[in-house]
């Protein structure tokens, strides 16, 4: 436990810290998921409204991985490579 006025006061914005950042990755996953399942279905069955979805979904999630990044909470490599995982995802279906 923190001793001093000052590392109490960083062990709380620490914590404040730690549960906005989980909050972020959480969403930044979800978005992620929701978006490979668009693909998926648009992969069995492409439809003009499937493939409408799939590109909201995206665009969801990139904003949400740039959003992260600009925060600090993803390191800006890691923010590239989930965002490339995701436009690689729709490239052999297109």
């Amino acid at each position: 436990m923190a001793n001093t006025k000052s590392a109490l006061k960083r062990a709380e914005i620490a914590e404040r810290n730690r549960l906005r950042n989980k909050a972020y990755k959480s969403a930044v996953k979800t978005l992620m998921k929701k978006y490979l399942n668009a693909v998926e279905t648009y992969t069995a069955n492409p439809t003009s409204e499937a493939k409408q979805e799939v590109q909201v979904r995206l665009s969801e999630a990139y904003s949400k991985i740039d959003k992260a990044v600009k925060r600090g909470v993803l390191h800006p490599n890691n923010g590239a490579r989930k965002k490339s995982r995701l436009a690689s995802k729709l490239k052999p279906v297109t």
